[in-house]
Protein backbone atom coordinates (compact mmCIF):
# COMPACT_ATOMS: atom_id res chain seq x y z
CA UNK A 1 0.00 0.00 0.00
CA UNK A 2 1.29 3.09 -0.85
CA UNK A 3 2.18 6.30 1.69
CA UNK A 4 -1.03 7.95 -0.22
CA UNK A 5 -3.44 5.52 0.78
CA UNK A 6 -2.64 4.99 3.67
CA UNK A 7 -3.04 8.68 4.83
CA UNK A 8 -6.12 8.42 3.45
CA UNK A 9 -7.23 5.22 5.27
CA UNK A 10 -6.24 7.05 8.58
CA UNK A 11 -8.21 10.14 7.61
CA UNK A 12 -11.07 8.15 6.67
CA UNK A 13 -11.06 5.80 9.97
CA UNK A 14 -10.16 8.87 12.20
CA UNK A 15 -13.76 10.72 10.56
CA UNK A 16 -15.69 7.69 11.32
CA UNK A 17 -14.36 7.65 15.15
CA UNK A 18 -15.07 11.34 15.37
CA UNK A 19 -18.32 10.60 13.80
CA UNK A 20 -19.07 7.95 16.50
CA UNK A 21 -18.12 9.75 19.44
CA UNK A 22 -20.18 12.50 18.46
CA UNK A 23 -23.30 10.76 18.25
CA UNK A 24 -22.49 8.67 21.04
CA UNK A 25 -22.43 11.99 23.54
CA UNK A 26 -25.47 13.09 21.73
CA UNK A 27 -28.13 10.38 22.58
CA UNK A 28 -26.49 10.26 26.10
CA UNK A 29 -27.16 13.67 26.91
CA UNK A 30 -29.91 13.42 29.24
CA UNK A 31 -33.08 15.65 28.88
CA UNK A 32 -32.83 18.93 30.80
CA UNK A 33 -35.95 17.79 32.49
CA UNK A 34 -36.27 14.85 34.70
CA UNK A 35 -40.17 13.32 35.04
CA UNK A 36 -39.51 12.45 38.82
CA UNK A 37 -38.41 16.23 39.60
CA UNK A 38 -41.58 17.41 38.22
CA UNK A 39 -44.55 18.19 41.13
CA UNK A 40 -48.07 19.55 41.39
CA UNK A 41 -50.69 17.83 41.99
CA UNK A 42 -51.42 13.91 43.01
CA UNK A 43 -49.70 11.31 41.03
CA UNK A 44 -49.18 7.93 41.19
CA UNK A 45 -45.51 6.86 40.77
CA UNK A 46 -44.88 3.66 38.53
CA UNK A 47 -41.86 1.74 38.54
CA UNK A 48 -40.87 -1.46 36.58
CA UNK A 49 -39.28 -4.73 37.93
CA UNK A 50 -38.46 -7.12 34.83
CA UNK A 51 -35.89 -9.71 33.69
CA UNK A 52 -33.57 -11.75 35.70
CA UNK A 53 -33.09 -10.24 39.37
CA UNK A 54 -28.95 -9.83 39.75
CA UNK A 55 -28.84 -6.51 41.50
CA UNK A 56 -31.16 -4.46 43.27
CA UNK A 57 -29.29 -0.74 43.98
CA UNK A 58 -30.78 0.63 40.91
CA UNK A 59 -34.29 -0.12 41.51
CA UNK A 60 -33.89 1.25 45.30
CA UNK A 61 -32.75 3.72 44.21
CA UNK A 62 -35.72 4.37 42.53
CA UNK A 63 -38.10 3.52 44.66
CA UNK A 64 -36.66 6.78 47.01
CA UNK A 65 -36.22 9.15 44.26
CA UNK A 66 -40.07 8.53 43.40
CA UNK A 67 -40.62 8.42 47.57
CA UNK A 68 -39.03 12.12 46.78
CA UNK A 69 -41.78 13.65 44.80
CA UNK A 70 -44.15 15.33 47.01
CA UNK A 71 -46.54 14.75 44.40
CA UNK A 72 -46.09 11.05 44.27
CA UNK A 73 -49.04 9.78 46.48
CA UNK A 74 -49.05 5.85 45.54
CA UNK A 75 -46.94 3.55 43.54
CA UNK A 76 -47.51 0.56 41.58
CA UNK A 77 -44.81 -1.95 41.26
CA UNK A 78 -45.36 -3.89 37.48
CA UNK A 79 -43.78 -6.62 37.51
CA UNK A 80 -42.90 -8.94 34.96
CA UNK A 81 -39.73 -11.17 36.58
CA UNK A 82 -38.70 -14.81 36.81
CA UNK A 83 -36.83 -14.02 40.12
CA UNK A 84 -33.02 -14.26 40.61
CA UNK A 85 -30.59 -13.77 43.23
CA UNK A 86 -31.69 -14.68 46.75
CA UNK A 87 -30.26 -11.48 48.43
CA UNK A 88 -31.32 -8.76 45.65
CA UNK A 89 -34.71 -10.36 46.05
CA UNK A 90 -34.94 -9.85 49.72
CA UNK A 91 -32.96 -5.68 49.26
CA UNK A 92 -36.08 -5.03 46.75
CA UNK A 93 -38.90 -7.05 48.96
CA UNK A 94 -37.33 -4.68 51.95
CA UNK A 95 -37.17 -1.29 49.85
CA UNK A 96 -41.37 -2.26 48.80
CA UNK A 97 -42.09 -2.85 52.55
CA UNK A 98 -40.48 0.35 53.83
CA UNK A 99 -42.19 2.53 50.61
CA UNK A 100 -45.22 1.00 51.71
CA UNK A 101 -45.17 2.60 55.68
CA UNK A 102 -44.88 6.06 53.76
CA UNK A 103 -47.48 5.42 50.81
CA UNK A 104 -50.02 2.79 49.10
CA UNK A 105 -48.11 0.22 47.57
CA UNK A 106 -49.80 -1.69 44.87
CA UNK A 107 -48.20 -4.76 42.41
CA UNK A 108 -49.33 -5.67 38.95
CA UNK A 109 -48.29 -8.68 38.12
CA UNK A 110 -47.17 -8.68 34.41
CA UNK A 111 -46.62 -12.34 32.36
CA UNK A 112 -44.08 -13.88 35.14
CA UNK A 113 -43.73 -12.64 38.58
CA UNK A 114 -42.04 -15.68 40.18
CA UNK A 115 -40.14 -17.12 42.88
CA UNK A 116 -37.72 -14.21 43.70
CA UNK A 117 -40.47 -12.02 41.41
CA UNK A 118 -43.00 -13.18 43.53
CA UNK A 119 -41.17 -12.70 46.94
CA UNK A 120 -40.67 -9.11 45.89
CA UNK A 121 -44.37 -8.43 45.34
CA UNK A 122 -45.52 -9.67 48.68
CA UNK A 123 -44.40 -6.53 50.50
CA UNK A 124 -47.18 -5.08 48.49
CA UNK A 125 -50.20 -3.64 50.44
CA UNK A 126 -51.81 -5.68 47.34
CA UNK A 127 -50.94 -7.62 44.41
CA UNK A 128 -53.03 -8.01 41.12
CA UNK A 129 -51.95 -10.78 38.33
CA UNK A 130 -53.53 -11.09 35.39
CA UNK A 131 -55.33 -14.47 35.08
CA UNK A 132 -53.11 -16.08 32.57
CA UNK A 133 -50.03 -14.72 35.18
CA UNK A 134 -47.52 -17.05 35.69
CA UNK A 135 -46.29 -16.55 39.66
CA UNK A 136 -45.19 -19.10 42.47
CA UNK A 137 -42.70 -21.03 42.03
CA UNK A 138 -41.92 -20.66 45.61
CA UNK A 139 -38.70 -22.06 46.12
CA UNK A 140 -34.74 -22.04 46.05
CA UNK A 141 -32.55 -23.44 43.49
CA UNK A 142 -28.78 -23.75 42.95
CA UNK A 143 -27.05 -25.30 39.63
CA UNK A 144 -23.79 -26.09 39.71
CA UNK A 145 -22.10 -26.97 36.54
CA UNK A 146 -19.12 -29.61 36.54
CA UNK A 147 -16.50 -31.12 34.13
CA UNK A 148 -14.33 -32.94 35.55
CA UNK A 149 -14.82 -36.18 33.62
CA UNK A 150 -14.06 -33.62 30.45
CA UNK A 151 -10.66 -32.81 32.13
CA UNK A 152 -9.86 -36.55 33.22
CA UNK A 153 -10.50 -37.06 29.24
CA UNK A 154 -8.09 -34.72 28.13
CA UNK A 155 -5.53 -35.11 31.26
CA UNK A 156 -6.13 -31.56 32.79
CA UNK A 157 -5.42 -31.87 36.63
CA UNK A 158 -6.58 -29.15 39.25
CA UNK A 159 -4.73 -29.51 42.30
CA UNK A 160 -6.42 -27.09 44.65
CA UNK A 161 -4.96 -25.81 47.94
CA UNK A 162 -7.63 -24.86 51.16
CA UNK A 163 -8.20 -24.10 54.36
CA UNK A 164 -11.08 -26.62 55.36
CA UNK A 165 -12.87 -29.26 53.82
CA UNK A 166 -15.84 -26.43 52.69
CA UNK A 167 -14.01 -24.52 51.20
CA UNK A 168 -14.35 -25.33 47.62
CA UNK A 169 -18.30 -27.04 47.61
CA UNK A 170 -19.47 -26.58 44.29
CA UNK A 171 -16.13 -26.82 42.85
CA UNK A 172 -16.62 -27.57 38.53
CA UNK A 173 -13.43 -29.54 38.60
CA UNK A 174 -14.34 -32.48 41.04
CA UNK A 175 -16.92 -34.63 42.08
CA UNK A 176 -19.08 -33.17 45.40
CA UNK A 177 -18.64 -35.50 48.23
CA UNK A 178 -21.53 -36.74 50.72
CA UNK A 179 -21.01 -34.44 53.26
CA UNK A 180 -20.87 -31.38 50.81
CA UNK A 181 -23.99 -32.41 49.55
CA UNK A 182 -25.77 -32.75 52.77
CA UNK A 183 -24.13 -28.95 53.53
CA UNK A 184 -25.06 -27.16 50.62
CA UNK A 185 -28.30 -28.79 50.90
CA UNK A 186 -28.29 -27.06 54.79
CA UNK A 187 -27.95 -24.04 52.96
CA UNK A 188 -30.67 -24.34 50.80
CA UNK A 189 -32.79 -25.33 53.65
CA UNK A 190 -32.24 -21.92 55.20
CA UNK A 191 -33.06 -19.90 52.21
CA UNK A 192 -36.38 -21.62 51.83
CA UNK A 193 -37.40 -21.33 55.23
CA UNK A 194 -36.75 -17.67 55.01
CA UNK A 195 -38.48 -17.69 51.87
CA UNK A 196 -41.99 -19.50 53.25
CA UNK A 197 -41.70 -17.40 56.50
CA UNK A 198 -42.05 -14.33 54.57
CA UNK A 199 -44.90 -15.48 52.28
CA UNK A 200 -46.74 -17.08 55.08
CA UNK A 201 -46.37 -13.71 57.19
CA UNK A 202 -47.06 -11.14 54.67
CA UNK A 203 -50.16 -13.10 53.15
CA UNK A 204 -51.54 -14.17 56.56
CA UNK A 205 -51.36 -17.99 55.79
CA UNK A 206 -49.70 -20.78 58.39
CA UNK A 207 -46.43 -22.20 57.58
CA UNK A 208 -47.76 -25.19 56.83
CA UNK A 209 -50.40 -23.78 54.64
CA UNK A 210 -47.38 -21.73 52.20
CA UNK A 211 -45.33 -25.35 52.62
CA UNK A 212 -48.34 -27.22 50.51
CA UNK A 213 -47.55 -25.23 47.69
CA UNK A 214 -44.25 -24.19 48.26
CA UNK A 215 -42.25 -26.96 46.30
CA UNK A 216 -41.34 -24.61 43.43
CA UNK A 217 -44.60 -25.08 41.52
CA UNK A 218 -46.13 -22.24 39.48
CA UNK A 219 -49.64 -21.08 39.21
CA UNK A 220 -51.79 -19.15 36.65
CA UNK A 221 -53.01 -15.83 38.54
CA UNK A 222 -56.41 -17.18 38.91
CA UNK A 223 -55.20 -20.12 40.93
CA UNK A 224 -52.72 -18.07 43.06
CA UNK A 225 -55.91 -16.25 44.04
CA UNK A 226 -57.52 -19.30 45.33
CA UNK A 227 -54.49 -20.20 47.50
CA UNK A 228 -54.61 -16.63 48.75
CA UNK A 229 -50.98 -15.89 47.35
CA UNK A 230 -52.23 -12.88 45.61
CA UNK A 231 -54.85 -10.24 46.29
CA UNK A 232 -57.00 -9.66 43.11
CA UNK A 233 -57.24 -10.53 39.42
CA UNK A 234 -56.80 -7.59 37.15
CA UNK A 235 -54.52 -5.85 34.63
CA UNK A 236 -52.55 -2.77 34.76
CA UNK A 237 -54.58 0.08 34.57
CA UNK A 238 -56.67 -1.49 37.78
CA UNK A 239 -53.66 -1.36 39.81
CA UNK A 240 -53.07 2.14 39.03
CA UNK A 241 -56.64 2.93 39.38
CA UNK A 242 -56.88 1.27 42.77
CA UNK A 243 -53.46 2.68 44.17
CA UNK A 244 -55.42 6.48 43.23
CA UNK A 245 -58.35 5.28 45.29
CA UNK A 246 -56.17 3.99 48.54
CA UNK A 247 -54.32 7.19 47.78
CA UNK A 248 -57.45 9.65 48.43
CA UNK A 249 -56.80 10.38 44.50
CA UNK A 250 -60.13 10.80 42.82
CA UNK A 251 -60.89 10.25 38.87
CA UNK A 252 -58.22 8.89 36.45
CA UNK A 253 -54.76 9.40 38.40
CA UNK A 254 -51.90 11.00 36.48
CA UNK A 255 -49.04 8.33 35.88
CA UNK A 256 -45.83 9.44 36.76
CA UNK A 257 -43.00 6.97 35.37
CA UNK A 258 -39.60 6.70 34.96
CA UNK A 259 -37.92 8.47 32.25
CA UNK A 260 -36.69 5.80 29.73
CA UNK A 261 -32.32 5.32 29.01
CA UNK A 262 -32.23 6.19 25.45
CA UNK A 263 -29.78 3.68 23.32
CA UNK A 264 -26.86 5.20 22.27
CA UNK A 265 -24.98 3.30 19.08
CA UNK A 266 -22.67 1.60 21.67
CA UNK A 267 -25.26 0.12 23.80
CA UNK A 268 -26.93 -1.52 20.53
CA UNK A 269 -23.21 -2.64 19.22
CA UNK A 270 -22.27 -4.09 22.38
CA UNK A 271 -25.34 -4.83 24.17
CA UNK A 272 -25.21 -4.80 28.30
CA UNK A 273 -21.24 -5.21 28.77
CA UNK A 274 -21.59 -5.20 33.02
CA UNK A 275 -24.61 -7.56 33.29
CA UNK A 276 -22.82 -9.91 30.55
CA UNK A 277 -19.68 -9.95 32.55
CA UNK A 278 -21.33 -10.60 35.35
CA UNK A 279 -22.46 -14.11 34.17
CA UNK A 280 -19.38 -14.67 32.85
CA UNK A 281 -17.36 -14.09 36.56
CA UNK A 282 -20.34 -14.99 38.56
CA UNK A 283 -19.39 -17.89 41.12
CA UNK A 284 -19.85 -21.84 39.80
CA UNK A 285 -21.92 -21.82 42.90
CA UNK A 286 -25.19 -19.16 43.91
CA UNK A 287 -28.94 -19.70 45.16
CA UNK A 288 -31.43 -18.42 43.59
CA UNK A 289 -35.10 -17.25 44.24
CA UNK A 290 -35.26 -18.15 39.97
CA UNK A 291 -38.01 -20.31 37.94
CA UNK A 292 -36.01 -22.52 35.65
Amino acid sequence: MKKKDIIVFLVIFSVIIVFLILMYTFFSMPSNIDPLSLGGGSKVGLLELKGIIYDSRSFVDDIGRFLDNSSVKALVIRINSPGGGVAASQEIYEAIKRAAEKVPVVVSMAGVAASGGYYSAIAADSIFANPGTTTGSIGVIASISQFYRLLDKIGIDNEVIKSGKFKDSGSATRKMTADERAYLQGWIDDAYEQFVETVAEERNLSVAEVKKVADGRVFTGRQALELGLIDRIGDLHDAVMTAGGMAGISGEPTVLEKKKKKLTLLDILLGDVEESASQLLGDNLEIQYIMP
